[in-house]
């Protein structure tokens, strides 16, 4: 179900600071009035009675209007109800005068209370010093959910994290269409993080099929596959005036079960890789030794010999160990 449409009302309030000299002023008129009738009334009530009653009024008026002065701080916002329909956002910073009666709501505020509370029925301490406030913060702030196991394409349990860099650039959104947007933001992560990793194998191997998505890995296209991440973000949170500003992948692993199986097809994989390596320099250098005594005529071999010899030669280039040569003191016939 689509979140119901609110028209934001972004236009500038009242400055608080002119209506809080005006109040003060008649908060002391008041006092000056309700003072000089007092010493002025005689026995009877008359109009000075009255003026003293005006006085009074004027006074409590007075301390209705400070709860509608408002400080916004930098890249900070208030947004504001009033009886419970959408008032007003503030998001510039200043002194404002607002509808004494409207409220501003923050989710984290009442998350924190909640926190509060729970801490001095347990009796823990840690969070007293957290601090309170019902400003929506515009401040480019970092989620990092921890790490979470995943399959990649192939199946292969993996262990992956990322750092999100977000800000909210729609406070109206943010308070108003989801229950809370930094645990929205939280659950969107996982979600993402999750849906993306799965179509992506954790490294180049033979089982990768022409269909799957071979150009990229997870290990060796992190930056392309963080940008992925990024752009299903983007459209998951922009119901909730939220704007992703980056995504970076900060830990990638194969899971425990797998690892040391997958340690030790690296391994393989960098042998056979050595030994192809050793092969091809073992029989280039083996063809140019039988060409050069061939060309120069050192000595004549047939195919016999060539072969015998090719064999002794490859057994010493390709061997892992250090050989131990024969010298024939006699004829090779």
């Amino acid at each position: 179900m689509e979140n119901k449409i609110i028209e934001v009302n972004n236009k500038k309030p009242i400055n608080g600071m002119g209506v809080m000299f005006l109040n003060i002023f008649a908060e002391l008129l008041g006092v000056a009035l309700i003072i000089f009738s007092a010493i002025e009334m005689d026995d009877e009530f008359g109009i000075y009675g009255i003026l003293i009653g005006i006085g009074c009024v004027i006074v409590l008026a007075t301390l209705f209007i400070y709860p509608g002065l408002r400080i916004v701080h930098p890249n900070c916002a208030l947004v504001l109800t009033l009886f419970g329909d959408y008032y007003r956002t503030i998001d510039k910073a200043g002194f404002y005068f607002v509808n004494p009666f409207s409220a501003a709501i923050n989710p984290e505020f009442n998350a924190i209370v909640e926190q509060r509370v729970s801490d001095i029925k347990a009796e823990n301490t840690a969070n007293v010093s957290t601090k309170l406030s019902k400003e929506i913060s515009l401040k480019a702030m970092t989620l990092d959910n921890g790490v979470q196991k995943v399959n990649d394409v192939l199946g292969n349990p993996i262990v992956i994290g990322a750092v999100v860099i977000w800000r909210v650039s729609d406070p109206t959104k943010a308070v108003l269409n989801v229950e809370n947007f930094k645990d929205y933001l939280s659950i969107q992560t996982d979600s993402t993080v999750r849906n993306i990793a799965r179509l992506y194998p954790y490294d180049l191997t033979d089982d990768i099929d022409d269909d799957v998505h071979a150009e990229k890995t997870l290990r060796g296209s992190s930056l392309e596959i963080a940008e992925s991440m990024k752009l299903e973000f983007e459209k998951r949170a922009e119901s909730a005036g939220i704007t992703i500003e980056e995504v970076r992948i900060t830990h990638l692993a194969y899971s425990e079960e797998i690892a040391a199986a997958m340690l030790q097809r690296q391994q393989a994989a960098a042998v056979i890789a050595a030994r192809q390596k050793i092969v091809d320099g073992a029989v280039s250098m083996v063809k140019m030794a039988i060409d050069k005594l061939g060309d120069e005529e050192i000595v004549i071999l047939d195919e016999e010999r060539k072969a015998q010899m090719v064999s002794n030669l490859m057994v010493v280039l390709c061997s892992s160990k250090d050989t131990q040569p024969i010298i024939n003191s006699g004829s090779i016939y």
